[in-house]
């Protein structure tokens, strides 16, 4: 993650005043770390990978970074088996940084999981500026690209595209 990804989402949690944030990635914690410094100090983070490894990095992370272990809640699995689970508008903020074939289904669960004047934010949308070449792409690329298309005409969101790193999509649901 750049740092200027990092920034814009320290930006948005505090923005929304997020109190609750559904994370899809784990990774290593940095984007979980930037989240939980603009989320309000009662705040906490779920975030969800499907590799326990990374959790426990990223859970070291958060200590040295100076949260306490009541900030972050690790869920171990894949996403779309975890996210059914959470509840309903339940969530202020919701980060998509995971299987990037699943992006639609993710778009459907944060939906759900946001409550009204929520924000869910794709990072990658760029794919490197594979999304805007015009020649044949991978997979994950055309989904991408359907990811962008369904936001943009979705009525119950209010999207914009920020170029910040490889690309943040961001939606906040009306």
């Amino acid at each position: 993650m750049s740092p200027g990804t990092g920034a814009a989402l320290r930006l948005l949690a505090a923005t929304v005043a997020a109190k609750a944030v559904a994370e899809i990635g784990t990774g290593t914690g940095v984007s979980g770390i930037h989240l939980l410094h603009g989320m309000r100090a009662d705040g906490v983070l779920t975030t969800v990978d499907p590799e326990p490894e990374r959790q426990q990095f990223a859970r070291q992370a958060f200590r040295v970074a100076g949260f306490a272990s009541n900030r972050a809640r690790f869920i171990p699995g894949r996403a779309l088996d975890v996210l059914p689970r959470l509840a309903d508008s339940g969530y202020d903020l919701v980060f998509c940084d995971g299987d990037r074939m699943e992006c639609l289904d993710y778009l459907d669960e944060s939906l759900r999981l946001l409550r009204p004047g929520g924000l869910v934010c794709f990072e990658g949308v760029f794919a490197d500026g594979r999304t805007i070449d015009s020649g044949p792409q991978p997979a994950e690329v055309v989904r991408l690209r359907e990811l962008v298309r369904a936001v943009r005409e979705n009525p119950e969101l209010v999207p914009s595209l920020l170029p910040v790193g490889d690309g943040l999509l961001c939606a906040v649901k009306r």
